[in-house]
């Protein structure tokens, strides 16, 4: 994700040994006992790195604990992310002084289900993936970028926003990707300066799509 992302914000890829490694309490706490072990190797990873991108922040060695929607809970003056899907997780961490809102998704390179696709993309997204170049699985492309948006948006707007409320256009040769979120969400968000766009960068390399968005602090 480091490729992605601007030096102002810290990124933290794990290591084989991060899947193992050992939660703080609070955030052993939000681990139920019934738990799976793809769960719990994900969560620590996923927590491991989101600790050594705060320190890399020159900040002390602090708990991100889970909400009640599982969101990573930051410090405060913090925002930040968190990513995994199987042999890969990375956390990424920002002041708020230089950055609004952070998000990022990595997922395998592969076709989505039909199901999966229509609850995803626009007619007007499916007729871009046509006119896309081939040899790329387009539809997964969107879905991480969307789920990157989300968690753009999210953190910003504390509310919800459906993989159709954002309609993305891709750019193949730059790598970049621009979602426009629909007016009427824009229009209900209930904050002041709601994004109306969100624009990220994408990768795929190594069997990933790797997606990554950021909104610069106002």
């Amino acid at each position: 994700m480091r490729d992605l992302l601007p030096s102002t914000v810290a990124v933290a890829v794990a290591g084989p040994e991060d899947w193992t490694g050992e939660l703080l309490p609070a955030e052993q706490a939000c681990l139920g006992e019934r738990a799976v072990q793809t769960r719990r190797r994900d969560f620590a990873a996923g927590r491991i790195c989101a600790r050594r991108a705060l320190r890399d922040l020159g900040l002390p060695t602090t708990a991100v604990p889970a909400a009640a929607d599982r969101a990573p809970v930051w410090p405060a003056g913090v925002v930040g992310s968190i990513t995994h899907t199987a042999g890969y997780c990375a956390a990424a961490a920002a002041h708020t002084t230089d950055i609004r809102s952070v998000g990022m998704d990595a997922e395998q390179h592969r076709e989505v289900n039909p199901g999966v696709r229509r609850l995803v993309l626009l007619p007007e997204e499916e007729a871009m993936c046509v006119r896309l170049p081939s040899g790329t699985y387009w539809p997964v492309v969107l879905f991480s970028a969307k789920e990157t948006v989300y968690k753009v948006w999210h953190p910003v707007v504390r509310g919800w926003l459906d993989f159709h409320d954002a309609q993305l256009d891709i750019d193949p040769d730059a790598g970049t990707f621009t979602a426009r979120i629909a007016p009427a969400r824009v229009d209900a968000a209930g904050v002041d300066d709601p994004p109306t766009s969100i624009s990220g960068r994408f990768v795929i390399a190594d069997g990933l799509v790797r997606t990554a968005a950021v909104l610069l602090a106002r």
